[in-house]
């Protein structure tokens, strides 16, 4: 074949195909590669575009004692394609075609946990996409990954791969905006004809490209923006950090003896922030209150004038241009969490969901009967005493609720998996519940 050998391997197809689609980086893509080879090739695209970079896992639908015959293909969300003419010409029975997408969207689930972990599904919504795979043949796989993504209203989907059939590319053109591609060639046949090395990738492979991504990538802008936050007459120092396309905005109410700088909940705040949630840590106490209370440990249980701090602090953010369209959650720890129940029963309109992260939801009390935000309690089988406490209190909130226990952890969560776990449900829940806010949720 004349044209073969184009590329040294993916990375080098991987750059050469970024300086096509170098176009796209005026707006702020995201990048989605089909494992394991389209990880390679998306790893350079992203690098060339500052792009994030993600996986979106599809599995093939082999045939019957065929299975590298592809008759479909099944994508992480759920969506399902099968070349109909394809399964008729074999015959394929429903029933058999229905234990095949079984068994691989096993699989999917299986590679979603391998590549991303307790990491988000990434959001797509609004943004452009380019998704990217090492070579296109039949086009099967691919078109149940675009299907998926198109129903999650993505501003724009660009295909992109190093090589592809034209005819290929010509039925795909209906599912996508526009197409990038370096060698379209009638006669392809085996895509690893196209580069000296086409080695298989391997899953670790995949894992270190993703992670190096995540590090080289700038943080967002005015992550961790450090400020002073007026509530009432107290000037608390807190951070702000805002992700593009922010859907909502958590305040974080830290537990007895603790502060802004709870490593806990900064872990928790960061993978926030690629749920799309903004995030304000801060000081519950002035530093004159926090000496006394290191010497009495009484203001730290003094529900009443955390809440009133928590309720301050959102009255803060809603008068604030760049906040004041968001919905508010409230991530409350230990202590924190009943001041965040206490604050979300006081201001019902203002609060649109809360998260309590080994809470003592007990201490808010009566204030339990009035809370009406959909309600979230994690915490640890370990954790009796205090799992025993929100068993209770989860049966006198008034609206929404749910008890998530995460096994084997302790009360600071601090077992292998386990923090990770709380911010995945952390970041589930508020992007459920909470929207953009009119200028009447203010009340």
């Amino acid at each position: 074949m004349g044209r073969a050998k184009l590329f040294q391997d993916r990375r080098d197809a991987g750059r050469r195909l970024g300086q096509l689609l170098s176009g796209y980086r005026s707006e702020a893509p995201l990048v989605l590669a089909l494992p394991r080879g389209g990880v390679e090739v998306g790893y350079e695209v992203a690098r060339a575009l500052g792009a994030p970079l993600d996986v979106w896992i599809v599995r093939k639908l082999g045939a019957p004692g065929q299975p590298e015959l592809g008759v479909g293909a099944i994508s992480e969300g759920g969506e399902v394609y099968i070349d109909r003419s394809l399964v008729a010409a074999l015959g394929i029975a429903d029933a058999e075609l229905a234990d095949i997408a079984e068994q691989q969207a096993a699989e999917v689930e299986r590679g979603v946990r391998r590549f991303r972990g307790d990491r988000p599904m990434p959001r797509v919504e609004g943004r452009t996409v380019i998704v990217v795979d090492d070579g296109i043949a039949t086009g099967g796989t691919v078109r149940a990954a675009l299907r998926d993504l198109r129903k999650r209203s993505p501003r724009r989907i660009v295909l992109a791969a190093p090589v592809a059939a034209p005819s290929s590319l010509s039925s795909l053109a209906r599912e996508v905006d526009s197409i990038a591609c370096i060698e379209e060639d009638p006669g392809l046949q085996a895509i690893g004809a196209y580069y000296d090395d086409f080695s298989q990738t391997s899953d670790e492979a995949v894992a270190w490209l993703l992670a190096e991504a995540r590090r080289e990538l700038p943080p967002p802008e005015g992550a961790e923006r450090p400020l002073l936050v007026q509530a009432g007459a107290a000037a608390l120092p807190g951070d702000l950090a805002i992700p593009e396309r922010a859907i909502g905005l958590v305040l974080f109410a830290h537990g007895s003896g603790s502060s802004r700088r709870s490593p806990r909940n900064r872990s928790v705040a960061e993978a926030l922030w690629r749920w799309g949630l903004a995030t304000l840590l801060f000081d519950l106490l002035t530093e004159e209150e926090a000496a006394e209370d290191r010497q009495s440990a009484r203001l730290r249980f003094d529900i009443d004038l955390l809440a009133r701090r928590l309720l301050g602090v959102t009255d803060w953010a809603l008068a604030r241009s760049e906040l004041r369209h968001l919905g508010v959650g409230y991530f409350g720890a230990s202590t924190g969490a009943a001041a965040a129940l206490l604050a979300a029963a006081a201001r019902p309109r203002a609060v649109g969901a809360v998260v309590s992260r080994g809470g003592r939801p007990d201490l808010a009390g009566a204030a339990l009967t009035r809370v009406r935000a959909p309600t979230l309690l994690i915490v640890g089988s370990a954790d009796t005493t205090v799992l025993a406490l929100n068993q209770g209190a989860l049966e006198r909130l008034a609206g929404p609720r749910r008890l998530a226990v995460v096994p084997s952890a302790t009360h600071l969560f601090e077992e292998p998996g386990a923090l990770a776990a709380v911010a995945r449900l952390a970041g589930e829940w508020f992007a459920q519940h909470l929207s953009p806010r009119g200028d009447e949720a203010r009340a």
